[in-house]
């Protein structure tokens, strides 16, 4: 496949700054930083161009913070005139490293998403008696700066350009020479391109009849699991010796009609259903947001809004008792505060929900891990009831 060029012109065009601002800046308009850009917009991108163009662009000035969801994870998120830095970046990078995905690669890409990925994977769950889950032990911090910059001078031939994304690459490294910053938006389109070999090898050198990866964690399907054990053997090989990675222990090798837990759902032939954690995260963000209600600190527009998200992703699985038992029981804690009934409310405008942008940048809420939307306050909640 021939290398994309022609990028660093059309990188440097004030045009391509003044679009990645109004993506950056989406959803942050009550930032002081966001408006004060906003304000003399054209005098600041004529700054960042001749800053780019000139090498003294600053990187690497992160803000680090850790979340807890679902387990712990260290947040590196950059100062809002470098973020609109990566989106003018993948702006014009975006489609090159797009012409060498694969189809069954879903994270970071249009049109494909969390959603996509678990259709297809209930697609080949119907279609195969077995699967094989794996994922990359301490992906993020482990990818190779060297090889990952060999990579992009496969994809794109511009030495300019190459030279910013050398940069970019080698503002953060968790120990030398590896890792990318959980919560940049280029690290997310860099992580994944950096298993594009994966998926090449597993379609065209092992065969797998069914295959999926959503960021680190990627699945095979067949209909004999000697076969699967084979991939398992060959894909761990691969990985140490072309990617320098390795997997977390004990790979997933089971038959389809078992279930298989995949981006907080559970994957089975007849289609999806909640899993156990997200089940216990739903009760007990939906507990908090009835105590915020109940306490008087929301109205019930406000109590509304922050469950919709919650309510959307429970309706991609077959869990309408479970959400409805929920909802009606914490119903009972927020009918003390104001008159109404605001989470059948929420249960009648379900429909209505919107589909959110899992590709857009959230620090946040990392991607190689998809959930449940982060509550806005915690809250223990009792033990859910089973799905239907």
């Amino acid at each position: 496949m021939r290398r994309a060029g022609g990028l660093w012109e059309a990188f440097l065009q004030p045009e391509t700054f003044r679009l990645a601002f109004w993506r950056a800046a989406r959803g942050k308009w009550h930032r002081a930083e966001v408006r004060r850009m906003s304000g003399a917009l054209d005098a600041e991108v004529r700054v960042m161009i001749e800053e780019v163009r000139t090498d003294r662009f600053p990187l690497g000035e992160y803000r680090r913070f850790t979340v807890f969801d679902p387990k712990e994870r260290t947040i590196h998120a950059a100062p809002f005139r470098e973020r609109v830095l990566h989106h003018a970046v993948m702006h014009v990078c975006a489609p090159g490293l797009e012409r060498r995905a694969v189809p069954d690669s879903f994270a970071c890409r249009a049109g494909k998403g969390q959603y996509a990925a678990l259709a297809r994977a209930v697609e080949y769950a119907r279609r195969h008696t077995c699967y094989l889950k794996m994922d990359v032990r301490k992906y993020f911090d482990s990818v190779s700066h060297d090889l990952l910059k060999a990579q992009l001078r496969r994809a794109f031939k511009d030495a300019r350009m190459l030279a910013l994304l050398d940069r970019i690459i080698d503002s953060y490294a968790a120990s030398p020479g590896r890792g990318l910053p959980i919560g940049s938006l280029t690290s997310q389109h860099f992580a994944n391109f950096y298993l594009g070999t994966l998926d090449r090898w597993a379609k065209e050198t092992m065969r797998c009849p069914g295959y999926v990866r959503y960021m680190d964690d990627f699945v095979c399907w067949d209909d004999t699991p000697a076969r699967l054990r084979e991939v398992r053997a060959d894909a761990r090989r691969f990985l140490r010796a072309d990617l320098e990675l390795d997997w977390k222990p004990d790979p997933f090798l089971a038959p389809t009609r078992a279930g298989m837990d995949f981006l907080g759902y559970r994957v089975f032939p007849s289609g999806l259903r909640l899993n156990r954690r997200s089940r216990r995260r739903f009760a007990r963000r939906l507990a908090g947001c009835a105590r915020e209600y109940d306490e008087g600190r929301w109205t019930e527009r406000e109590l509304h809004d922050h469950v919709l998200p919650l309510v959307a992703f429970t309706e991609k699985a077959a869990a309408r008792t479970f959400r409805r038992q929920t909802l009606e029981r914490l119903g009972m804690m927020a009918a003390r505060s104001e008159p109404g009934e605001p989470w059948r409310l929420v249960e009648q405008h379900r429909q209505e929900l919107p589909v959110g942008e899992p590709q857009q940048e959230r620090p946040g809420q990392p991607q190689q891990q998809p959930g449940l939307p982060c509550p806005p306050s915690s809250g223990r909640g009792r033990k859910a009831g089973r799905a239907d």
